[in-house]
């Protein structure tokens, strides 16, 4: 299999490459992030998302089973990149996984994505959901097989296997070891294609609770 992982570098990707191992390619904008992503066992390709066309991304996902979207502006960054990264990388991901004929698409959004920001939020949190709602939408209007996973707050506690996964949850927390546990599975059930997922802590192992959304 070949599971091309934009946003290769980030915190979950590089957990989600650990598990998949040598069937996932990470991209990366920084050549500086080529060994640790191959140190996590995945092959890392050099792409920009915020300067790629179409065509080029589109050529890194031929013969590709799936494509994760797991970019993110990330702590520091400003409203123009919650832009770029959140919003537009997933729609330049999602066109280019069209093009190449890449049917499977797994979108890590954020629980609070779907709803109106909080009054008073601060503008870069709003910036921020409204960016990954809009994300949301356009992958929902694709001839895609997409499954939207939306992780409460994220942790680097250890993964205990241990999840509540659900079209609406409580919010909570979740280590990343457990996102990336969940999306390995949603990527095994192609059943999941066409869910909105919420994901935080909870009682269920990952397999029983991936299990459970499929009835």
């Amino acid at each position: 299999m070949k599971i091309v992982i934009a946003g290769g570098h980030g915190k979950i990707a590089l957990r989600l490459e650990r598990l998949l191992g040598a069937d996932a390619v990470g991209l990366v904008r920084n050549p500086a992030h080529v060994a640790d992503v191959e140190a996590a066992g995945a092959r890392a390709v050099v792409l920009d998302l915020e300067s790629a066309t179409v065509d080029e991304v589109a050529k890194v996902l031929e013969g590709a089973d799936a494509a994760v979207f797991a970019a993110g502006a990330g702590p520091g960054s400003g409203v123009a990149r919650k832009d770029t990264v959140d919003r537009a990388a997933s729609v330049l991901l999602a066109d280019a996984a069209e093009r190449a004929g890449v049917r499977r698409f797994v979108q890590i959004s954020s629980l609070g994505a779907g709803r109106p920001s909080a009054s008073g939020s601060d503008e870069v949190w709003a910036a921020y959901i409204n960016a990954k709602t809009e994300a949301e939408d356009d992958l929902r209007r694709r001839d895609l097989d997409w499954t939207i996973l939306r992780p409460g707050g994220l942790t680097d506690a250890p993964g205990m296997d241990r999840v509540r996964l659900a079209p609406q949850v409580p919010r909570g927390t979740v280590p990343r070891d457990d996102v990336a546990a969940v999306i390995v599975a949603l990527l095994a059930e192609p059943g999941t294609a066409g869910l909105t997922l919420e994901l935080v802590s909870g009682d269920d192992p990952v397999s029983s609770a991936v299990a459970s959304i499929l009835g």
